[in-house]
């Protein structure tokens, strides 16, 4: 065979050609195409292909959920239920699941935290399972691989913390630590490099407020002070990347609700509760944006059947229409505790 033959992308034909071949590839494929040759599977898993892939409009926007598991037919519910990762398909419609965690097989843990940057899922925190003790596990799905990798523990316990990712790093701030101790601190996980880097404390604690994206910078919501337990701020607190500093925003959350899962973000940067969106959400309502459309799920009441409803994001308006409800099967109809799109 030539040799110029085995250095080709693709046999016969141009670079740039073959290079549109590989992105118009659906992600479920990139697993088995990447054992086609060494040079195929270096493409596939750079950080250039995927931004290329982005760039042209060939990414895939998914939903994923931190959502209960149904219990088994044949036995009662028991204790607390189990969650793990469900992932929808917009595009298809098809729901499925990602596959456990290895060092947590039964279920996630409880109460973690989930965030997305460059089509990678990462999920932070929570409670053991099955001691309900704070862990500092970190870990990171590839959807191209699908697999888990294990990495650098958190520098410290948290629970209920604002998380959220953007440029191939995650954003940590608020909760509190083991001793129920609002915090203020503030880091930053780099995944490509496994390093943990301390940022500037907010100007205040923030026990279970919530974390959201705005454009490239970093939005910690509401929460509340260890000598104020419940009573949820109106302010919010936006880490900017290019001054790498802290701007305290006032009056951003208009809710007195906790503002965990159900933040959403207008067109403007305005923040808005998902929960006193519709009274069909008011409980446990969760919002996760998919561009053109956005999943909302939540219940009427406490103890009512989970809903899962779309709303067609007005971009023109800047404001939202009207919820309507969708299907999901069975198995995939449990109680959602936060959500992100991951752009695969």
């Amino acid at each position: 065979m030539n040799q110029n033959k085995l250095t080709e992308l693709v046999p016969g034909l141009p670079e740039d050609i073959a290079l549109e071949c590989l992105t118009r590839l659906h992600y479920s494929t990139h697993g088995v195409a990447s054992r086609v040759c060494r040079r195929w599977c270096r493409i596939l898993q750079s950080k250039a292909f995927y931004y290329h892939r982005k760039q042209t409009g060939f990414t895939h926007k998914t939903a994923c959920l931190v959502q209960a598991l149904p219990s088994p037919v044949e036995s009662k519910p028991t204790g607390q239920p189990r969650f793990a990762i469900s992932v929808f398909d917009l595009v298809s419609g098809i729901w499925d699941r990602v596959d456990p965690i290895p060092k947590y097989p039964d279920g996630l843990p409880m109460f973690c935290q989930i965030a997305t940057t460059e089509g990678k899922l990462i999920v932070m925190g929570g409670w053991n399972p099955s001691s309900w003790d704070p862990i500092k596990d970190v870990f990171v799905y590839d959807f191209m691989t699908r697999r888990w990798n294990q990495c650098m523990d958190m520098p410290e316990a948290r629970s209920f913390f604002a998380m959220g990712a953007t440029g191939g790093r995650v954003f940590i701030a608020g909760g509190h630590d083991e001793s129920k101790n609002a915090l203020s601190s503030a880091w930053v996980f780099d995944i490509s490099s496994n390093e943990w880097t301390e940022l500037p404390r907010m100007s205040e604690e923030r026990d279970e407020c919530e974390g959201v994206i705005i454009g490239s910078n970093f939005c910690v919501v509401s929460g509340y002070d260890t000598e104020n337990q419940g009573r949820f701020k109106s302010s919010a607190e936006l880490y900017e990347l290019s001054t790498a500093q802290w701007r305290r925003v006032e009056d951003a959350w208009g809710s007195s609700q906790c503002p965990r899962a159900c933040v959403g973000v207008g067109k403007n940067g305005n923040l808005t509760c998902w929960a006193e969106s519709d009274p069909n959400v008011k409980v446990g309502a969760c919002g996760v944006d998919l561009g053109d459309r956005t999943l909302v799920t939540g219940s009427a009441y406490q103890g009512a059947p989970h809903g899962f409803f779309f709303v067609e994001n007005n971009k023109k308006q800047g404001q939202n229409s009207k919820l309507t409800k969708i299907n999901v099967p069975d198995e995939f109809s449990g109680f959602v505790q936060s959500g992100c799109c991951v752009e695969i």
